[in-house]
């Protein structure tokens, strides 16, 4: 789809040298705003990110002028819209690195990509004893549909253990890498801690033996480059949400010699190839797991995404969220009674912390009434809080558009919340 007025004019003020914030600021309109009187400082992007305006305009773009279904007009609108969706998928392709535009599947987002892999290559693959090995770092979304499948097979769930500095134990990994594992499903990025996982050793590890692996990039593909086949990971998930764009889409990558062994997860319009009430065949690659209208205008604006980080370029961007990591860390660091929680020596942009005596839940009630959203709970992490022994912590994390001065008011508000609490 051609790229509109506003986009380009997006593209012209993004800065491509010098890092300049509030060039960058300017994109996203939401943060021009006030909350409580405050200016708003958005430290909540581990949970979902903001939306630059090149992605505001091609959603609006696709509902003002496109605005058909795809794959089966044969009308101009529908030929625009079928352009526009399989241009996005030829953007995701690209930002993960994948060889093939048919080893891209749109999904709602990691959660169902995850859940997808469980309920196909899963069902084909694990059995009775057989084990699905994933580590104490995990989402929920890549627990819970291990549970389900290892109840409905009779397999077993094994886990990792992490390290008090939240680092994934190496050689206990190798421990667990017994015969019976059929699947290994690892979080690139942790939400809860920000650990990085060498992912590479963990894939190296995983193919000498034989045994597959699903990566979880959700918190991985906003802040660093990354590429599949570099990685030769089996399975990449992301969700479009915390990449900038919409919410309701995201990707699975998986390699096509397992895609197309594997069986479709729904049924329905576009996966066919023809049906009648004795047989169905099924549909090529991607569109054997996309079933049923998909969310256009969402992978049209998931492309615009792409779009916009990569002209900032995904170096630029991890290099300045370490920078304001390292910087936050300094500032938190100074208020008597913090603790972070997860110290890993590789981390992304998530400063998770609690407060000696005050609840993560008064923390984060507090710094709203400043203007500062923040994340408070287990973040669907509740076994990272089991072995931390803590109920939940309070956690900032970062994105493109954060600045020192908004790491600043973070650490004011904190010691705010401890004069209150005193």
């Amino acid at each position: 789809m051609a790229v509109n007025s506003h986009q380009a004019a997006v593209a012209e003020r993004t800065p491509v040298t010098a890092w300049d914030a509030q060039g960058v600021r300017r994109d996203f309109p939401i943060l021009a705003q006030r909350v409580h009187g405050k200016p708003l400082v958005y430290l909540d992007n581990a949970a979902t990110s903001q939306k630059p305006r090149a992605v505001l305009d091609a959603l609006l773009d696709f509902y003002t002028r496109d605005c058909s279904n795809i794959h089966r007009g044969v009308h101009e609108l529908s030929e625009r819209a079928t352009a526009g969706y399989e241009e996005a998928r030829e953007k995701v392709r690209t930002f993960l690195g994948a060889r093939e535009a048919r080893e891209i599947i749109f999904v709602r987002g990691a959660t169902e990509a995850i859940n997808l892999v469980a309920w196909t290559f899963g069902r084909e693959r694990i059995g009775v004893d057989d084990e699905v090995l994933i580590t104490a770092m995990e989402h929920h979304s890549n627990i819970v549909p291990w549970q389900i499948l290892c109840e409905a097979k009779g397999a077993k769930l094994c886990v990792t253990p992490i390290s008090d500095s939240g680092e994934l134990r190496m050689d206990e990994f190798e421990k667990r890498l017994n015969p019976r594992v059929k699947l290994v499903a690892v979080a690139h990025v942790s939400n809860a801690l920000g650990t990085v996982n060498p992912v590479e050793e963990i894939v190296r590890m995983s193919h000498a033996r034989g045994i597959p692996v699903l990566v979880d990039g959700a918190q991985a593909a906003p802040h660093m480059k990354v590429d599949v086949q570099e990685l030769d990971c089996d399975f990449y998930t992301f969700s479009g949400h915390k990449v900038y764009g919409p919410t309701g889409i995201g990707a699975l990558y998986g390699k096509a010699a397992l895609l197309d062994e594997m069986p479709p997860f729904h049924g329905g319009g576009d996966m066919i190839s023809s049906v009648t009430f004795e047989k169905t065949t099924y549909n090529v690659l991607p569109y054997k797991f996309e079933a049923g209208t998909p969310n256009i205008a969402g992978a049209i604006g998931l492309g615009a995404a792409i779009d916009y980080v990569g002209r900032i370029g995904m170096e630029r961007i991890a290099a300045h969220e370490h920078a304001l990591l390292e910087y936050g860390t300094r500032a938190l660091a100074r208020v008597p009674g913090l603790r972070m929680v997860g110290t890993a020596r590789k981390k992304a942009g998530v400063l998770s912390f609690v407060l000696e005596g005050i609840h993560p839940h008064d923390v984060g009630t507090v710094l709203d009434r400043e203007g500062i959203a923040v994340r408070t709970g287990h973040h669907c992490a509740q076994p990272v809080m089991d072995r931390f022994r803590i109920p939940a912590t309070t956690r900032a994390s970062l994105a493109l558009y954060n600045t020192r001065e908004e790491l600043d008011a973070l650490a004011a508000g904190v010691w705010k919340v401890k004069e209150m609490f005193a």
